[in-house]
């Protein structure tokens, strides 16, 4: 007969109580084997751009950049800007509550009842996160989505990430942290025996779904031991001076963010990162005298737009100097960039909170770039499609993700 379990059944075992989760609840890949080094970077610029400086009118290989591709020139061809694509169901969402979708592509962000699904960094880190000493780098909050359809929170500033990632602590505070991690997988071997006699009392279908929740209780135990042998590893030596933080200069704290990027991917501490830039008051820049919320409204006023105009091409210009890094960085017989996908955009279409047409730049990673691939800017294909492309050029074997309906015809892999 099979045993009915009540909604507050819990594992107990040594003074630890692990609360199970629904019976349909599904659990973490597992752990695959390694892969060659491949990388991710997804930014997403929260109050979008100005799009008629962005978008190219000729569609193809022989387009005229407009302002904001010109500062990208000398990387054209390690380059493809996307326009015409979007994120499906997307309508409640007020445009700025999109942004939890961007990498995801869960449609509803903003209505009742909405859940998330996972974002295609945390699909890279479930593959390759234990390869490096940290699974990914979530730089700001709101992008990055659990395989439980939760957001997780940004890491801290770049001085801190810095001292993370490159600073020895002293032999007391990596013991401590030892300590933390051993005592974490200690609550799964003390619920391992109770666990087995509960597989021996449902019914199949439930016997099925706790095979998958262990088997992400064994993902997370294998993950506490890949940090723990990580927090006893020396940390790798770079060639430049500790971080600082300037938290009043987001123009400068964008620049510290993207060297930190290629530093993380230099000495391959970790595969994916995401991270979101805007100015929540006034840029420090020349000439600008408005808030950026304010200029990414500017209702088409000339002075404003030549406001915004000045912050949107700061952007591209940090952009251009990170995609110089990457390229003059080699690893093996290929460069950073040649490894690395960098996905640019937003999650509207325009600062008016719009959620089509949204501007799409997609660099690096082996792809034939150098074009301008233009989608029907009022009937758009879901931008998920290049999503399943990215992820199987990073060795994530996908047939579809979030909406998705197929690939993007015109970009071909090199």
């Amino acid at each position: 007969m099979t045993k009915v379990l009540s909604r507050r059944t819990l594992l107990k075992g040594a003074g630890v109580a692990l609360a199970l989760p629904w019976m349909d609840a599904m659990g973490l890949a597992q752990s695959s084997p390694k892969m060659p080094r491949r990388r991710l970077v997804c930014v997403d610029y929260t109050l979008s751009l100005h799009t008629p400086d962005f978008f190219p009118e000729q569609p193809g290989r022989g387009y005229q950049p407009g302002p904001y591709l010109e500062i990208l020139k000398d990387f054209r061809n390690d380059f493809t800007v996307l326009s015409g694509l979007s994120h499906p169901g997307m309508e409640s969402s007020g445009g700025h509550g999109a942004q939890c979708s961007f990498l995801s592509g869960a449609p509803g962000a903003g209505a009742a009842g909405f859940r998330n699904s996972i974002s295609m960094d945390q699909m890279l880190a479930e593959k390759v996160g234990l390869q490096t000493r940290l699974p990914s780098l979530v730089l700001s909050s709101q992008l990055s989505i659990g395989r439980n359809g939760v957001g997780l929170p940004g890491m801290g500033s770049p001085a801190k990430l810095f001292a993370r990632l490159f600073l020895e602590g002293t032999p007391q505070e990596i013991e401590l942290q030892v300590s933390r991690l051993r005592e974490g997988r200690s609550i799964l071997d003390v619920v391992r025996a109770p666990a087995k006699t509960l597989e021996g009392s449902v019914g199949p279908q439930d016997r099925e779904k706790l095979d998958e929740y262990f088997s992400a209780l064994r993902e997370v135990e294998q993950r506490l031991q890949g940090a723990e042998d990580w927090a006893r590893k020396p940390k790798p030596k770079v060639d430049v001076p500790p971080m600082k933080d300037v938290p009043d200069n987001r123009s400068v704290t964008m620049r510290l963010y993207y060297d930190l990027m290629h530093l993380a991917f230099r000495t391959d501490s970790t595969r994916a990162v995401t991270m979101t830039f805007d100015h929540p008051a006034v840029p420090q820049l020349p000439g600008v005298t408005y808030d950026h919320h304010n200029l990414s409204h500017h209702g088409n006023d000339p002075d404003k737009l030549r406001q915004l105009r000045v912050v949107e091409s700061d952007k591209m210009q940090a952009l251009r100097d990170f995609l110089a890094k990457l390229k003059s960085t080699r690893e093996d017989e290929e460069t950073l960039l040649d490894r690395t996908l960098v996905l640019v955009g937003s999650h509207m279409g325009s600062g008016s909170h719009t959620v089509v047409n949204l501007p799409i730049l997609l660099a690096g990673g082996r792809f034939k770039h150098g074009q301008h691939l233009a989608f029907d800017p009022k009937n758009n294909p879901p931008l998920c499609n290049l999503y399943v492309m990215m992820l199987r050029q990073l060795g994530v074997p996908v047939d579809a993700f979030g909406t998705s309906t197929g690939t993007i015809p015109g970009l071909d892999v090199a």
